[in-house]
Parts: C-alpha cells; structure tokens; sequence
C-alpha cells in the first residue's frame, strides 16, 4: 500500500482528490494539508510515501513545502501539481529534489500511475512542461537581482529593501534597472511578471 499526503489549498478539489485516490486499491490518504506549512508536520506524523503537492499554496507555496520536506523527511518522495503549466516551476521543482511534476488537468488514472512510479523512485514530468522548459533560457539574474526583485514583488519600495538588506537605496535602484535591462522588460511591473512566469522568483 502507497501512503499518500495531499496538500491542495482548496477544499473542494482536495476532497475530490482524496475520494479518487482512495479508490485505488494499492493508494491511501494518510494526511491532507490545505496550506503549505502544514505538510511537513503532517508529514512527519503519518510518514507517507508520497506527497502530492499544489504548487501554489498559502504559508509556504508547494516548492518551498518539497524543499523542506525533503531536508526532514527524504523517504518521502514528491510529485508537484500545477494549474498554470509555468516552465519555471519545473525548473525550481528539479531544483528541490521533486521527483514528478503534473498539471492538475491530467486524468485521475494518470495521476494515480504518476503516483505510483513516483513512490518507486521513477521520475514523471509532465510532456509539455518538460518541452517548455527545455527552450527557457537560464536566469539571466544575479542572487542579489533576484533577492531585490523577490522584495519588490511584495509592494516593497526601494528604501524599504535597502534598509531589509543594508545596501543604498541607489544600489536598489541600479540593480532593478539592470534588472529591467536584462528581462527585456517595458519597466518593474513587466519584469516581475517576466521572472515569476518563468520561476526565476
């Protein structure tokens, strides 16, 4: 029997998962999460073999929750599932040690093969996520373009991320500048949608 923990943030469409799993004869629901904080204490309470995880969740979005929980509990194996398709999330979920990502429109049946090859160590990527990832280009951002641009992706002005991360306000500045530079972006708001769709915030 696989042990399965869900996290998806809404109600109706975990349920509607858990039911659809639970009539596998070799799946069972362990633990169902509906914010991303909650998986690794679930997680640790009910051991499960997979955890099947939204991408987009509150408390920690479901890449943040697969990093964790594999530094806590790396028996556990993870498969991503996403809505939007963003190729950026499928490079980030490589990078935390995902082994499957799928979009949430998949059959049932397809998610409870993933699911099984997922608990068996074999990797399941979606098809067109992996395309799609393949023709992004790297992140272009360096490590303190992309922590400036994660801030101002929160509403926060430039002093506000000078003074969060001890630089000059004009030091902020410059690096959002290069940062719209280097995204071919029309200005800040162009370049926060240009890095997040492509996963690189």
């Amino acid at each position: 029997m696989i042990k399965v923990l869900l996290a998806e943030d809404q109600h109706v469409v975990r349920a509607a998962l858990a039911t659809l799993l639970d009539l596998e004869p070799d799946l069972t629901v362990v633990a169902q999460a509906g914010r991303g904080d909650e998986v690794v204490p679930h997680a640790l309470a009910t051991a499960p073999d997979v955890a099947v995880l939204d991408v987009d969740m509150p408390g920690l979005d479901g890449l943040e929750a697969a990093a964790l929980l594999r530094e806590r509990l790396p028996s556990c194996r993870t498969l991503m599932l996403t809505g939007n398709g963003r190729p950026g999330h499928l490079r980030r979920a490589l990078a935390a040690g995902v082994t499957g990502f799928l979009l949430k429109t998949a059959p049932p049946d397809e998610l409870a093969e993933a699911i099984r090859s997922t608990a068996a160590g074999r990797r399941v990527l979606d098809p067109s996520l992996a395309a799609a990832a393949w023709d992004l280009a790297d992140n272009p951002l360096t490590p303190r373009e992309t922590e400036i641009l994660r801030l101002a992706a929160t509403g926060a002005e430039p002093d506000e991320i000078a003074a969060t991360l001890f630089l000059s306000p004009g030091t902020v500045r410059n690096n959002l500048t290069s940062v719209v530079t280097k995204l071919n972006a029309r200005g800040r708001p162009d370049a926060l949608r240009i890095a997040t769709e492509a996963g690189w915030i």
